[in-house]
Parts: C-alpha cells; structure tokens; sequence
C-alpha cells in the first residue's frame, strides 16, 4: 500500500490555505479565496500566489523561517480517524506501507509522529527528493523501488488529480478517497472510497489483473 499524505491520511489542505493566506495578507500580498491548491507541489503554489520570482523567493524563505515555525501543523487534529487503525491492521497482515507526498520529508516524519504511525512505514518519500513532482511518477516509483514491489503489486489511494495520475503513471492501481476532496476530478482513478479502510476490501478481492500478489 502507498498514501498520498494530504488529504489522505491528514485533512491539512485547508490549514495549509489559511496558514499562507494570513501571512501574505499580513505581507501586504492580495490572496484569492477562489485559489485551488489540491495536489500542488510548494514551487507551483507559491508561483500562483506570487507571480513576482523575486518577491516570491523572499517571501517564500520568510514563511519558512519565521512564520510556519510559529504556526505548526496540528497534525493529530487533523488526522483521518481511521488512520491509526488500518495501519495496525496492514502490518499484522503483513502489508508492506509507504508514503508518496509532495510535503517535505520532516513534515512527513512528524505527521507519523503525531498520529503514532511511524513504526508502520517501510518507506516514506517526498517529492521534493525527486527530479520532478506530481503528476510526475517519480515519487510512487521510488516507493515502489524502496518497498521492493513491481507496480502489479501495489496499491495506491490518492485524492486530487495530479497524485492520481502521478500513481497511474507508475502503473499502479489507484484508489480515490473522497472524503476530503470536495469537487476535485478523480475520474482517472480505477476506484473511488469514502473511507479509508475500504482499501482492506481491494487487497482482498483483488479487482484488477494487474494487481497480483498480496504485498502492497
């Protein structure tokens, strides 16, 4: 099993849309509540955000010195709540776990710190250690490598489009949680779910011929 991290396993889109807001109001920088941010990596964000390179840069090294520090995620809260649960199960059934975010890895280190999970992950990665972001497959193909699974192997569970054509890319069967997700386009998917211990049905039933075995 691989998981995308925001809004999969942490409803922080939201937090993270309100937390930039703040401060470029704050900076003086006009902030369009009409934006949509799902699935975009930090650099094309902020080029949303700040069309100005250089103003962007200094405001981008300004939030991540300053202001995010004091402005910590409150992961616990916004954790799914079946979370903690379907990662104890995938491990007692012998599931090999990773996580394809395109967060920064301490952000991924302290999601599962903070929702007591860390102890279930084979192998986290983000994609800023990659040569490209989603909808790149950069990501789920190093998950896969460091997992030691083909793509047939696996599953994923994404939520907005560019995560869910990042996975299919990487030939990988993907599920779309729609739980967080509002109005994104999830029709590339193979599958939807609401929750996500629905996945333990997939592993089970196998739905697709390209997921042989039972390790992912």
């Amino acid at each position: 099993m691989i998981f995308d991290m925001d809004g999969v396993l942490v409803d922080t889109e939201g937090y993270y849309a309100r937390r930039r807001k703040e401060f470029l109001l704050a900076e003086g920088v006009p902030y369009e509540d009409s934006w949509d941010f799902t699935g975009l990596n930090k650099q094309a964000t902020w080029a949303k955000m700040v069309p100005d390179a250089a103003r962007r840069q200094r405001l981008m090294e300004e939030y991540d010195r300053d202001y995010s520090p004091r402005h910590p995620i409150p992961f616990a809260r916004l954790s799914n709540p079946d979370v903690p649960q379907l990662f104890r199960m995938l491990k007692a059934r012998g599931i090999k776990t990773g996580i394809a975010s395109s967060s920064p890895a301490d952000s991924i280190t302290k999601m599962a710190e903070a929702l007591g999970i860390g102890t279930y992950i084979d192998v986290a990665v983000s994609g800023e250690e990659c040569p490209a972001h989603k909808p790149d497959p950069a990501v789920y193909l190093q998950a896969l490598k460091g997992l030691e699974l083909s793509p047939a192997q696996a599953l994923a569970v994404e939520d907005s489009p560019a995560g869910i054509q990042a996975a299919k890319r990487a030939g990988i069967y993907t599920l779309a949680l729609s739980a967080y997700s509002g109005a994104a386009d999830q029709s590339a998917a193979d599958a939807k779910i609401t929750r996500l211990t629905e996945v333990l049905g997939y592993l089970e039933t196998k739905p697709s011929e390209k997921r042989r075995g039972h390790s992912g």
